[in-house]
């Protein structure tokens, strides 16, 4: 399945530079960090549409009808309404998910595309047949999000690296979000130096940011390696979703404000009241000169 999913990504992948934003740099020495913590979308990577599930009703059904095109199916019945029932398939995941007291609940794509799969065909509105709905899955997210590795992001990781720093990740993600690096970069995010019980992905653990869940997870596990949250650096370019749970687990956090497509300052917003990023970084790089 990994070859699949990673051809897809590099077939409809195509460089993406990101959009300026007028938010000015705080730079600064941060004194002591140990361990520095990444959010993906936005900040690893440059997403087109923003964020993972991004994207208009329009673009979304454009997409999902070609990607069930990809993977020659057929569909009876409008891309828009076929698109409103899929979205209804993880309205009701969420609504359970409420219900069992998960305040930012996430699901499993691959859950949600066999529900799906499985109301149109009662519907009537696809064939019946078998699908791999890990392809369509991808086909899908590549039309609706389109991925290209942030700049400086493999030199920085690996600056970081190279000066002593543990890398973990903390991030609303899919099975195939892990698939974006060594389709991109040739890398996995293994090799590119995250550890792997310093990896935190929303679909792993049906919770998603801006839920502690994964905050408190990523703490603990630092915890049991003799390292505080105040030697944790967290980075993130949404207030609500990364600084602000992250300034509450006791990290301290970078605000990246390199792409406008993805900066969420969130002006208003409760969960971001009184909160205030420790640094603001343009550019992944300008990490290094606020870590030593």
């Amino acid at each position: 399945m990994n070859s699949n999913v990673r051809e897809i990504i590099r077939r409809h992948s195509h460089p993406l530079s990101p959009q300026p934003t007028d938010v000015p740099p705080r730079l600064r020495s941060l004194g002591p960090v140990d361990t520095v913590l990444f959010d993906v979308y936005g900040t690893l990577v440059i997403s087109g549409s923003g964020d993972i599930g991004g994207g208009d009703l329009s673009a979304r059904s454009t997409a999902l009808a070609e990607a069930l095109k990809a993977v020659d199916v057929r569909l009876d019945d409008s891309p828009a309404a076929a698109m409103k029932q899929w979205d209804q398939v993880i309205q009701d995941h969420h609504r359970r998910a409420h219900e069992a007291g998960i305040e930012f609940p996430e699901v499993d794509i691959l859950q949600v595309w066999e529900e799906a799969l499985a109301l149109w065909t009662r519907k009537g509105s696809v064939s019946d047949r078998s699908v791999d709905t890990a392809v369509l899955a991808v086909e899908f997210e590549v039309r609706v999000n389109p991925v290209w590795p942030m700049p400086g992001m493999v030199s920085t990781l690996k600056s970081l690296r190279e000066t002593g720093k543990r890398l973990g990740v903390i991030s609303n993600a899919q099975f195939f979000t892990l698939e974006i690096f060594p389709a991109l970069v040739q890398q996995t995010v293994n090799m590119l130096g995250f550890e792997p019980d310093l990896q935190f992905y929303s679909y792993c653990y049906g919770q998603a940011k801006p839920g502690p869940a994964m905050y408190r997870m990523a703490a603990e596990e630092l915890e049991k390696r003799g390292t505080s949250p105040e030697r944790t650096l967290y980075v993130g370019n949404d207030m609500r979703n990364d600084i602000a749970p992250a300034a509450r687990c006791g990290f301290r956090t970078a605000l990246f404000a390199g792409d406008a497509r993805s900066l969420r300052l969130r002006p208003g917003e409760p969960l971001c009241e009184g909160v205030e990023a420790d640094i603001v970084v343009k550019e992944l790089a300008d990490l290094l000169h606020c870590l030593g």
